[in-house]
């Protein structure tokens, strides 16, 4: 998962991020395995996940820079 994953441009420091909470990690394989069942194959796969997680990743720089342009006003 983590070098397919790569091949789709998620950041190291994410993917350690992720490989090193149990939580995160059983959220990640469950998605996959359910991936896999519904008949997509590892390509396909990581590029779906690897969408996901940058989305996240966006998402979260958008609020961050939100918070930080808040907190330099106040």
């Amino acid at each position: 998962m983590y070098h397919r994953l790569r091949d789709y441009h998620v950041p190291v420091q994410v993917l350690d991020e992720i490989f090193s909470n149990e939580s995160d990690l059983k959220t990640l394989s469950d998605s996959w395995k359910a991936l896999e069942d519904d008949g997509l194959m590892g390509d396909e796969i990581a590029e779906e996940m690897s969408a996901v997680i940058l989305e996240e990743l966006e998402d979260d720089l958008v609020q961050s820079l939100s918070n930080d342009k808040k907190n330099n006003y106040i």
